[in-house]
């Protein structure tokens, strides 16, 4: 892993001089601006039982739909496209160097964008001075939240791009898995037929895998470590695949 850092700093400095990355980021900003000022519209409105900071991370998946196939969907399907993986991969790299590289790179990203919102609650509490409007509880745990569960969000992009050559396609790919772990699978669990007994152990799955409930845990202060085994281990399985994928492909090619 000596090459690591050398990959990971060229992938951040990619990054940043990559004009994807900062539609990504005008959007994600404007989108989570317009979020933060629609949670405080309901709070001048009337008062709120819950915090600002909950409420503002309930929309979490919003933004996380479009930033992370734009943060991820270029990464290894722009190099084998080109024709630069190939190139790459026959200097002393291994392909878990560069697939690493690349993911912490995205991650990086990925935390510095969200990292920005925090700006959002600085004004908050620098003009209304109430303490009320900043629970530190939820506030931490949104943001642990964040960090822990952008963990698999952006391996599954990764794992996305590691499968075609098209940027598009490994979009619309990274896409469909992040609506399906954070949609699909709160939409099955309505489902009348897991409430049988037989179903319990598939019904125990689901509520294990369920992101929403994750995500409520951690905004109460509730950090269980099954949680973030269940992120750490979706991250390392989608990074292994990632691997497996780009060198079939080279074996193929």
């Amino acid at each position: 892993m000596k090459h690591f850092t050398t990959i990971l700093s060229h992938e951040i400095r990619m990054l940043l001089v990559s004009p994807s990355t900062y539609i990504a980021a005008v959007l994600f900003l404007t989108v989570m601006g317009f979020i933060f000022s629609g949670v405080l519209e309901s709070y001048s409105a009337s008062a709120q039982e819950t915090s600002p900071a909950a409420v503002f991370f309930q929309l979490f998946w919003l933004p996380v739909f479009f930033m992370v196939p734009l943060l991820t969907m270029k990464c290894l399907a722009e190099e084998r496209r080109l024709g630069t993986l190939e190139t790459l991969l026959t200097s002393p790299v291994s392909t878990t160097e560069v697939v690493l590289g690349k993911y912490f790179a995205a991650y990086f990203l990925y935390l510095l964008l969200w990292a920005s919102t925090g700006g959002f609650f600085y004004i908050l509490h620098r003009f209304a001075g109430d303490a009320r409007f900043l629970d530190s509880g939820p506030l931490v745990g949104g943001y642990l939240f964040i960090a822990v569960s952008g963990l698999l969000y952006v391996a599954l992009g990764v794992f996305a791009s590691s499968l075609s050559r098209n940027q598009a396609v490994a979009g619309i790919l990274s896409f469909t898995l992040l609506f399906a772990i954070i949609i699909g699978v709160r939409f099955v669990s309505t489902v009348e037929v897991l409430n049988l007994e037989s179903m319990h152990p598939l019904r125990a799955a689901i509520d294990y895998t369920m992101v929403f409930r994750h995500l409520e845990d951690f905004t109460r202060g509730v950090v269980d470590t099954r949680q973030i085994l269940f992120y750490v281990s979706g991250t390392v399985l989608a990074l292994i695949f990632s691997i497996l994928g780009v060198e079939a492909k080279l074996l193929h090619s």
